[in-house]
């Protein structure tokens, strides 16, 4: 059976490592990449070099932080979503979603969160909740699902070199922590985990203190399967060797295998466009659940308004 592989990696900075992303595009020819921090505005993003490449590609970029993109090789993503919902004075170019191949693939780069306490720990949290929310409607739409992305979240100290140094980091804080366990608890699949259940498995290492050079990684990039889509799951892993390459992202790229069905053309187009709907029905399931907790009882009549309400260690990320 045909498969397909998508994958996550935080090129920190796509102006600047645009050779190395080309390089393992080449080597390892993944089907769908989702990319984080990519520090450059929507119109400096390289897409003629990108679609040289063959791949397409949408995205969303921020100047100097932040931003997200979606490749496909030998496709057009098609943009269900831009930005998360939940808060839409939200200016930060975290969340990006679009169809590619039948499956709905969401890219985020969620806060960092440092230091904490503070404002920017608060804004990780409610980030986390719009993200927890949203989630929920995107797997009762029933359309195959993945979450890829920089969760800036260690899950449990089997997922980090030694925590004693980062206990007061964001990344290992309880609560972190805490949401992401409900988010995998909602039925996502962590696809790392589940093909390396006793290993030892990192995507981050930081620039300092040798930590490449001694193995001393995090796993913070997380690819999280729908329900429907954990038991096609063939391989996972990491592409360790692009950390080691010349002038290289602090983060390595993370990929999962899919094994997928022939899909004719047309039935793929009709797919698509269901999928694509089904983010925005999502967002809108979130929010009447939200706004049935807090009312009682919602009638038929019901309102649907509802709302919802930078750090180098390199500390990874802002």
């Amino acid at each position: 059976m045909p498969r397909l592989k998508i994958a996550t990696f935080n090129i920190n900075g796509i102006r600047t490592r645009l050779p190395a992303l080309l390089a393992w595009l080449a080597r390892e020819s993944p089907d769908v990449v989702c990319l984080q921090e990519l520090k450059t505005v929507d119109a400096a993003f390289p897409v003629d070099v990108i679609r040289a490449a063959g791949y397409g590609a949408i995205w969303h970029g921020q100047k100097s932080w932040n931003g997200v993109a979606i490749l496909a090789k030998g496709a057009d993503p098609i943009e269900a979503r831009r930005g998360l919902p939940g808060a839409e004075d939200d200016s930060q170019s975290r969340y990006l979603e679009a169809a590619v191949n039948g499956v709905l693939v969401a890219c985020l780069y969620l806060p960092n969160g440092n230091p904490q306490p503070g404002p920017k720990f608060d804004y990780k949290l409610a980030w986390f909740e719009r993200l927890i929310r949203h989630a929920a409607g995107l797997l009762d739409s029933g359309h195959p699902v993945v979450l890829a992305g920089d969760f800036n979240v260690v899950p449990t100290d089997e997922d980090i070199y030694n925590p004693r140094s980062w206990l007061k980091d964001a990344l290992l804080q309880p609560e972190s922590r805490e949401c992401y366990r409900r988010l995998l608890a909602q039925g996502w699949t962590d696809a790392l985990r589940t093909r390396f259940p006793g290993e030892r498995v990192y995507t981050f290492w930081d620039y300092f203190r040798q930590h490449w050079q001694t193995n001393s990684g995090l796993r913070i990039d997380h690819l999280l399967l729908s329900v429907d889509l954990a038991p096609r799951m063939r391989d996972a892993g990491v592409d360790k060797w692009v950390r080691g390459e010349e002038r290289a992202s602090d983060h390595a790229p993370a990929w999962v295998e899919l094994e997928t069905g022939v899909v004719k053309e047309s039935p793929a187009k009709d797919k698509t466009a269901k999928i694509t709907t089904a983010s925005k029905t999502a967002a809108k399931t979130a929010v009447l659940k939200k706004a049935a907790t807090r009312k009682a009882p919602v009638t038929t009549a019901a309102s649907k308004k509802a709302k919802a309400p930078v750090v180098k260690r390199r500390a990874p990320h802002t």
